[in-house]
């Protein structure tokens, strides 16, 4: 058992790492783009089996989330036991590359960078599209400062759910565990809206997220305003603007890292935004101390690096201990 979970601490530090150098691949087989073909697939499937009416949404729902999470995280727990009772090595190796694939740092840096990119040397339109590729809302519309603060939203929303809970998944259950929740992750992501379309069906998958999110989200946050100072943003403001404003969004998460970034960059986030042409009245999210501009996206993503990196560190030196108190049991 220790000698597996050394295997599966050391597949954690160099699938990060390899994230960070090379970044997420673009490709048709990447597991989580894998992962949304069956929850497409199974949900066309899973409709024709299920009356359209509220039970009978709900209990599709229900089976949608219950195969996807069997079949996400059984088919790499499979695959872990075989190439680990063929060596430890091969079976670290094919963990590590578990991880590199839900490990989404330099991706989601990446697209948020180009964002302040497209505004800077091609205007307005050019950086609407590109805050297109990495947020729900519509973006038609948006002013400068409204696409400076999606895309600043984005990646601190996304620090938690793209990368410090799989993080914090991966170290607890190794690659298959982080799966898991990438799974849940997912299904979320793809039909966790409350529209006439999944208000029903989406409503398990949406409820998971918030269940295995709840205690990520809120360490996330902590570990935003931890690192604030080390960056040289303000980490007292992130804590303050964070115990006040951290409820000041409907899902009981979002707003957790949300409100730490706030604080920290001294800007206002969050307001009214259109979903699907429809205005969703929001609250906003820290005081507004200075205008937002289209350098916070930097600074943003530099935070959120450097929580990342305090993140694998604390949390590796704290799996660590556990294993060699477990081994000098």
């Amino acid at each position: 058992m220790i000698k597996y979970g050394i295997g599966s601490l050391g597949a954690v530090l160099i699938g990060f790492l390899a994230d960070l150098v090379f970044g997420d691949p673009s490709t048709a087989l990447h597991p989580i783009c894998l992962i949304g073909n069956l929850i497409a697939g199974l949900e066309k499937r899973i409709r024709k089996l299920f009356p359209e009416t509220e039970q009978g949404e709900l209990a599709g729902g229900r089976l949608l989330a219950l195969l996807v999470m069997l079949i996400s995280t059984g088919i790499p727990a499979m695959l872990l036991v075989g190439f680990y009772h063929i060596s430890f090595w091969a079976g670290a190796a094919v963990e590590a590359v578990m991880c590199f694939f839900i490990f989404a740092v330099k991706s989601l840096k990446k697209e948020s960078m180009n964002v302040g990119r497209a505004l800077q040397e091609e205007g307005l339109d050019a950086g609407r599209k590109a805050v297109a590729r990495i947020v729900g809302r519509d973006t038609e519309a948006l002013s400068e400062t409204g696409v400076v603060k999606a895309a600043v939203e984005t990646v601190a929303e996304n620090f938690s759910d793209g990368v410090f809970a799989p993080m914090l998944y991966l170290m607890i259950g190794g690659g298959a565990f982080g799966f898991f929740y990438k799974s849940i992750n997912t299904m979320d992501s793809m039909i966790g809206y409350k529209n006439d379309k999944y208000l029903y069906f989406g409503r398990f998958a949406a409820k998971l997220d918030d269940a295995v999110n709840f205690i990520p989200a809120r360490l996330a946050a902590l570990f935003l305003i931890l690192t604030a100072p080390l960056v040289g943003l303000d980490g007292k403001k992130a804590w303050e603007i964070y115990r006040r404003d951290r409820f000041c969004h409907a899902s009981p998460n979002s707003a957790q890292t949300e409100a730490a970034a706030a604080g920290a960059l001294h800007i206002r986030l969050a307001g009214d935004a259109y979903y699907f042409g429809k205005l969703y009245k929001k609250p906003f999210i820290g005081d507004d101390i200075r205008p937002v501009e289209v350098e916070d996206i930097a600074r943003m993503n530099r935070l959120m690096v450097a929580a990342s990196v305090l993140s694998l560190v604390v949390l590796g030196v704290c799996k660590a201990a556990i294993l060699w108190i477990i081994a000098g049991m």
